[in-house]
């Protein structure tokens, strides 16, 4: 088994609202594509190196606690972003590592994307409870 890594575009969500309402032109909505994001499902959020979170132009918004395999450490949580990934789309809080670390897909991400893993292939799969489409499960008593 090895890693999986994917093609990842992140928006700044402000911008891309923005340019929705025609207060900036689509060019000017701040982005990056990442050609090897790496899927974790050991990490909770999407995490983004300082320079994406600079190059997006995001706000700090709180700290939070997290384990890490150093031990304990605080990081920075920053506002939300548009998360794409073969051709799904997400909004996301982002979670500031150093630079030198990837950009990393959490569960939670791949949880609002409707993929699951597939270590062996090294690929994502349309959750197969879901007949590989993407859907959200939403149950009310």
């Amino acid at each position: 088994m090895g890693k999986v890594a994917v093609a990842a575009r992140v928006e700044n969500l402000q911008d891309v609202y923005a340019a929705d309402k025609g207060l900036i032109p689509p060019s000017q909505v701040r982005k990056c594509e990442v050609p090897d994001a790496l899927v974790e499902t050991g990490a909770t959020m999407l995490s983004l190196p300082s320079s994406l979170v600079a190059q997006l132009g995001l706000t700090r918004r709180r700290s939070r606690s997290a384990r890490t395999t150093k031990g304990p450490a605080t990081f920075d949580i920053y506002d939300a972003v548009q998360l794409t990934v073969e051709g799904r789309q997400c909004v996301v809080e982002a979670a500031e590592v150093p630079d030198g670390c990837p950009v990393l897909i959490g569960q939670i991400p791949l949880e609002a994307l409707d993929f699951v893993v597939d270590p062996a292939g090294q690929r994502l799969l349309g959750n197969p409870s879901h007949g590989g489409e993407q859907m959200i499960d939403m149950f009310s008593g």
